[in-house]
């Protein structure tokens, strides 16, 4: 089990692969070459907001909007409180998070087992990137050898210099971001009196979850039962931990079963839980 406090972590601002200040809070990171490598994290855009053209990745995407709301393409936006899936390969944008929007993200390799090139590797490349040429409008423009300016999307640039390979894309699984609404969800108890449930989807063959969990106050919840890895990140409330006592906008990680692991809310508490890929 691993625990993390958005209170004891400092924010680090993203660097210029996409326009304006986005400064972020890495709250858990995963391990490094593994197929579903990750990282959580709390992102605040600043200074103008922060703004990249339409693109996909060749990972997945969990976000779930803390404050504001999110405009992630023409015409479409994620409100304060809702969660969205981004697979894999999907495109989506262009997206705009105007500033002072807070949204918890969770980026992790996807079903197609091609993992998620960590923080600290991006960030190298996008510093290695910046002798070679600039970053404008989310794009990387440089000049090749044969003397022709050249642009290519920037998150796609720090992946292919960091390792050394063309960036390619499984299949599309979804043809398009899964968006929800999680009061339109009811809760379903589960387990131990004072637990209850609501899962807002199953995704893919490797049956990665997202729902929320909400404890009542003294319920007793057991992380880490899941056959992989369990990231719960506590929205509202305040539990207690193996003689550790933590509140809102913490994350603990559990591994695959792990548990059971107590979790017991000192008042009524609520968590967004998000079950990994099962590789």
């Amino acid at each position: 089990m691993r625990v993390s406090q958005s209170s004891s972590t400092d924010a680090d601002l993203v660097g210029t692969m996409r326009e304006g200040v986005l400064a972020q809070k890495h709250l858990l990171i995963g391990e490094e070459g593994s197929p579903i490598n990750y990282d959580l994290n709390i992102g605040r855009a600043g200074g103008g907001g922060w703004r990249a053209p339409r693109h996909r990745h060749n990972f997945d995407q969990i976000r779930f909007v803390l404050k504001g709301n999110y405009p992630y393409g023409d015409n479409k936006v994620l409100p304060e409180g809702w969660v969205a899936y981004f697979p894999e390969s999907v495109y989506y944008g262009p997206q705009d998070r105007p500033e002072g929007l807070e949204t918890m993200v969770l980026q992790v390799g996807g079903a197609s087992g091609q993992g998620y090139l960590s923080v600290a590797q991006r960030e190298a490349a996008n510093a290695a990137l910046n002798k070679k040429g600039h970053f404008k409008g989310g794009l990387f423009v440089y000049t090749d050898e044969k003397g022709e300016q050249k642009t290519q999307d920037g998150s796609a640039a720090c992946f292919e210099h960091a390792t050394g390979r063309k960036l390619e894309f499984a299949p599309a699984r979804y043809e398009d971001v899964v968006v929800m609404n999680p009061s339109a969800y009811a809760w379903i108890p589960q387990g131990a009196k004072g637990v209850e449930v609501k899962w807002l989807g199953s995704f893919t063959e490797r049956n990665a979850r997202i729902g929320f969990l909400r404890l009542a106050a003294g319920a007793v919840y057991g992380g880490g039962e899941h056959p992989s890895i369990e990231v719960l990140y506590l929205s509202k409330g305040k539990i207690s931990v193996d003689g550790q006592k933590y509140g809102p906008q913490s994350a603990l990680e559990f591994l695959p079963k792990e548990g059971p692991v107590p979790i017991t809310a000192i008042e009524p508490t609520e968590f967004l839980c998000m079950v990994l890929h099962q590789f």
